[in-house]
């Protein structure tokens, strides 16, 4: 009998490792490389863009989402070769680069680094102070200091930055430890407006217009069902292409950023779940492909396209310490990988405050900042930002479209893990929050509303009352 239990174990048992050398071997390879993928760029960038404790960053950012295997994650920041490599069971090692000026790359397979030197650009000038503006206003000062707050501990916020601007002004801030006015930050999906202001700029060149089919080369036969979607849709995410960001495993978000060295490649061939302009789907893959058209716009290279948006975009706002990464083509990857400090992410949610002009200039076309968060379908997204224009939650993700403690005519940027750009035209507003919020509880909307309440008490303090009339 005992005999006959241990026959039954031991099959039992191989049967479960020949079951896990198959997953292994299949989707699992795929998990794990997704998995040592993304702790090397985001140490690497830590480490050598951010500059802040790529240790700090891993407990932060990347172990809350490694779940059951956190504990077999190794990872190897090497400080004189600028890299990093990670593994998980002692396989699947992955590796980031970085390269002066482009920030993080990562490799595909040991081959040389394209454009491994990178280039030194011109430092950007700016006028604002390199000491951090203290709030003079009591009530502000309380915001910041909610804001900051971790009312979970169970579930932290993690705030790294806030920055408020008003009238142009920059009236406040605060940082982390670890992290200042200068600190360039992941913007996440962020990066997807920056990119809204680049296809912006070449329509004002009049080298693109919105109407027309967009210049993927692979889409160029009349016969691809993907010949007839138009730039505007790929800025409005209704191309018809699939909602790509989803919680799976391994999703065509995942895998585009993890797994492929041309991103813009592997999104030509996705196939449409929708006729275009039909239907509303997140898509990080279109904004990879307007990257594309960005690069190709700019003279082909990743160093190339990097000059066309620091000369046309950052250096007249004085981002100065913004960059965007590129895939292992040069593309740039426009769905998520700008980094820029808090103060530089402000300067930009200026200039759409600003209709696109800085300093006189016109930077975008006209009517394009009332275009970008002009409604899209029946949905709280614009083209490239966020509204506040419908209640209800966004589809697949059950997050609310917008902020209802907030003015209508609101509209922002919004990155993963809290990241916010939030622009209140009626008030003169702008405020920037930036964190590891890994569950997505930032306050964001209940801080601005916060400040417009103190904004709001400032003006009825500075009128006198009005003198009482006699009868």
């Amino acid at each position: 009998m005992a005999l006959r239990l241990f026959k039954i174990t031991l099959v039992a048992l191989l049967i479960l490792l020949l079951a896990a050398a198959i997953w292994i071997g299949t989707l699992g390879k795929d998990l794990f490389r997704t998995a040592t993928g993304s702790v090397s760029h985001s140490l690497c960038a830590a480490a050598f863009v951010s500059r802040v404790n790529p240790e700090r960053m891993f407990r932060q950012e990347q172990l809350p989402l490694m779940r059951s295997i956190g504990w077999a994650v190794h990872y190897e920041v090497d400080r004189s070769r600028r890299e990093v490599r990670t593994s998980v069971f002692g396989d699947f090692t992955a590796r980031a680069v970085y390269r002066d000026g482009l920030g993080c790359l990562l490799m595909h397979g040991n081959g040389p680094v394209p454009e491994a030197a990178g280039f030194q650009p011109a430092p950007i000038a700016n006028s604002w102070p390199a000491t951090t503006i203290e709030a003079t206003d009591p009530a502000i000062r309380d915001a910041l200091d909610r804001a900051f707050a971790e009312p979970d501990p169970t579930h932290p916020r993690l705030t790294k930055a806030v920055v408020v601007l008003h009238d142009g002004k920059l009236i406040a801030e605060r940082y982390a430890p670890g992290y200042g006015p200068e600190t360039p930050i992941w913007g996440h999906s962020l990066t997807k407006s920056i990119i809204n202001a680049l296809i912006g700029i070449l329509v004002r060149q009049g080298k693109l217009q919105l109407d027309q089919p967009a210049p993927i080369t692979a889409w160029r036969s009349p016969a691809d069902l993907h010949h007839t979607v138009t730039v505007d849709q790929l800025l409005r995410m209704d191309s018809g292409l699939p909602f790509d960001e989803t919680d799976g495993a391994i999703s065509p978000m995942t895998r585009m950023l993890f797994l492929e060295r041309d991103m813009a490649g592997y999104a030509t061939q996705m196939p449409l779940t929708h006729a275009p302009g039909t239907a509303w789907g997140y898509s990080n893959l279109s904004y990879v492909l307007l990257s594309r058209a960005i690069r190709h716009a700019a003279g082909g290279s990743a160093v190339d396209t990097e000059y066309f948006a620091r000369r046309e975009l950052f250096a007249p706002l004085g981002m100065r310490n913004a960059l965007i990464e590129t895939d292992a083509t040069g593309t740039p990857i426009g769905s998520s990988n700008v980094y820029a400090s808090a103060r530089d992410f402000a300067r930009f949610g200026q200039l759409y405050l600003d209709d696109g002009v800085i300093d006189g200039k016109r930077i975008l076309p006209e009517g394009w900042v009332a275009y970008s968060h002009s409604q899209t379908l029946k949905t709280g997204y614009g083209a490239g930002f966020w509204t506040n224009l419908v209640d209800g939650e966004v589809p697949v993700w059950h997050a609310s479209w917008g902020m209802p403690q907030l003015p209508k005519d609101m509209y922002y940027a919004r990155g993963a893990l809290g990241q916010y750009v939030v622009i209140v035209p009626s008030e003169r507003l702008v405020v920037v929050r930036m964190g590891i919020s890994i569950n997505y509880g930032t306050g964001i909307g209940d801080t601005v509303a916060a400040i417009i309440t103190a904004l709001h008490r400032q003006v009825a303090a500075s009128c006198p009352a009005a003198p009482a009339v006699l009868r």
